[in-house]
């Protein structure tokens, strides 16, 4: 199980000095902007980028913000989850 590593508007993983994997959401104004959503190729296909964006949205939730994607993966993965649909920013 690979685990996640936080810091302010960013969640990653990393082997070594290698990134396999990150999302970041800088906040500005009370609104994390989801803008990058990465995965290295020997991940893919494993739902890593999924628990990226699950573990962004508790966080931001927990902060009190609001979300607004902007990375294409972050934008369907709040289209597959209408439930979280009162996080993002109107």
């Amino acid at each position: 199980m690979m685990e996640f590593q936080k810091e302010a508007g960013r969640i990653f993983a990393v082997e070594g000095d290698k990134l396999l994997a990150e999302v970041i959401f800088p906040a500005r104004d009370g609104v994390a902007h989801i803008d990058r959503t990465f995965v290295d190729d020997s991940l893919r296909g494993q739902g890593v980028a999924g628990k990226l964006v699950r573990a962004a949205v508790d966080q931001i939730r927990a902060d009190g913000m609001k979300a607004q994607p902007t990375c294409s993966y972050a934008v369907t993965w709040f289209e597959n989850h209408p439930e979280e649909a009162d996080l993002l920013e109107k």
